[in-house]
This record gives C-alpha cells, sequence and structure tokens, in this order.
C-alpha cells in the first residue's frame, strides 16, 4: 500500500472518529491511539489504556466540578453539548440542563442527548432538569424546570437530534396555540422523555447517516484541494 493511501485512510478515520463514525469502521482498519475531537478540548489522542470505570475510549467526557449555580453564566460554562458537540447557543430553542444530586452538571442541546445523559449516570439521581421555553419571544430561551413545563411533541417544527421534534413550554396556553398551527400533542416532561427513548433507534440512524454523507462531502472537498 502506498504511502499516500495510508495518510488518505489515516485522515478518513480521524474525520469519522471527530464526526462520531468510529463505531462504523472496523478495528482493524481504525488501528490504537485514533483519538477523537473533544468539544471544547479539540482533537484528543487515544491512550490506549483502559481504567476499569471506562466503555468506549473517550465517550466518557470527564464532568468538571460540582456547580451549586448551574443557571448562572449557563452558556458560558457549558457551551457544547458534550454529547454530540453542537453549540447550546446556536441550538437554544432545544437545550436542557441537569443538575445531578452531587452537583455534577450537563448541558445538552436537547432531550435527545439529556435522554444520553441520563442513560450514562444512572447512578446519579436528577436533582433538577431544566429545559429552553420554546415560547418565549428572547433571543436566547430562558431555562424553566421541566417539571412545570409543557411539551409540544411530534408538532411541524424541526427537531434537534431527532426527526420527531420535543419542544417544551413554560406556558402551557403558548404550547396549545403552537399546536394549533403546527399540530402535535401536548405532554408532560416523562412523556417527551419517553419519547426520546423510543424514536432513539431511528434518530441514531438518521444522525449516522447525515455524518457520513458530510464526511463524504469533506472527504471530496480534500480530493479536490
Amino acid at each position: 500500500m502506498s504511502e499516500n493511501k495510508k495518510v488518505d485512510r489515516r485522515d478518513m478515520m480521524k474525520m469519522m472518529a471527530a464526526l462520531g463514525l468510529g463505531g462504523l469502521a472496523s478495528s482493524a482498519t481504525a488501528g490504537p491511539g485514533i483519538g477523537a475531537m473533544i468539544p471544547g478540548k479539540g482533537w484528543v489522542k487515544a491512550s490506549g489504556e483502559k481504567a476499569s470505570t471506562d466503555g468506549t475510549p473517550l465517550q466518557f467526557i470527564p464532568k468538571g466540578q460540582p456547580d451549586d449555580n448551574p443557571l448562572e453564566n449557563e452558556l458560558q460554562k457549558y457551551p457544547k453539548c458534550p454529547y454530540c458537540g453542537m453549540s447550546r447557543t446556536k441550538w437554544n430553542h432545544s437545550r436542557h440542563l441537569v443538575q445531578y444530586d452531587d452537583g455534577l452538571v450537563d448541558g445538552t442541546c436537547s432531550i435527545h442527548c439529556l435522554a444520553i445523559s441520563l442513560s450514562l449516570n444512572l447512578d446519579r439521581g436528577p436533582k433538577a432538569i431544566y429545559a429552553a421555553d420554546f415560547g418565549s419571544d428572547a433571543k436566547i430561551k430562558p431555562l424553566v424546570k421541566v417539571d412545570a413545563a409543557t411539551y409540544l411533541i411530534g408538532a411541524k417544527l424541526k427537531g434537534t437530534m431527532t426527526m420527531k421534534s420535543k419542544m417544551a413550554f413554560a406556558s402551557a396556553e403558548a404550547a396549545k396555540a403552537v399546536q394549533a398551527k403546527a399540530g402535535g400533542e401536548l405532554a408532560k416532561f416523562d412523556d417527551a422523555m419517553r419519547a426520546a427513548y423510543l424514536s432513539m433507534a431511528d434518530d441514531t440512524a438518521m444522525i449516522r447517516k447525515k455524518r457520513a454523507m458530510k464526511v463524504k462531502k469533506m472527504m471530496q472537498m480534500k480530493k479536490q484541494g
């Protein structure tokens, strides 16, 4: 195999890892030390070492320190979703934030990634969970506790990380007003979480397909350049 082909394949693997597609490649092709693109840290190489608490290497990002005031400067402290890397400012209308009972906090882009966080933190109880108020006219939607929120599921609204949107509203009246125009079903947080888990398989397949297409486009641009 030529050196150029080796470099091309290495570049492909790095891009696939950065886009969350490392699992689609065989271990024989990937080789050790590929690493991953960690939100806020950039490219991080895999050490090859595995601790007793590790799952997939580099998958579980350190959570940082406990945060007693998670809503204070929230977007500055938690700018990117730790599970997909998306900007929480750009996707502020669908973002969620969970504070666990030990004070650790996950700020996610969506209820889809919140579901991932809750699955990975089974031994931590949620102390408080917040969602963006989609009904607010503010440029950056304020966060409200999900216990008091009304969700609109399956409306003709663009979903974040999902084909079936699940948006939260501080006001039930505001949710009903959007429902009258965009359809969907009104629900509570538990129902929205259940819908998020039930759609996880289809949503994950959709995300992988989109990211695979992005990798292909990047490789084509690399060849042309």
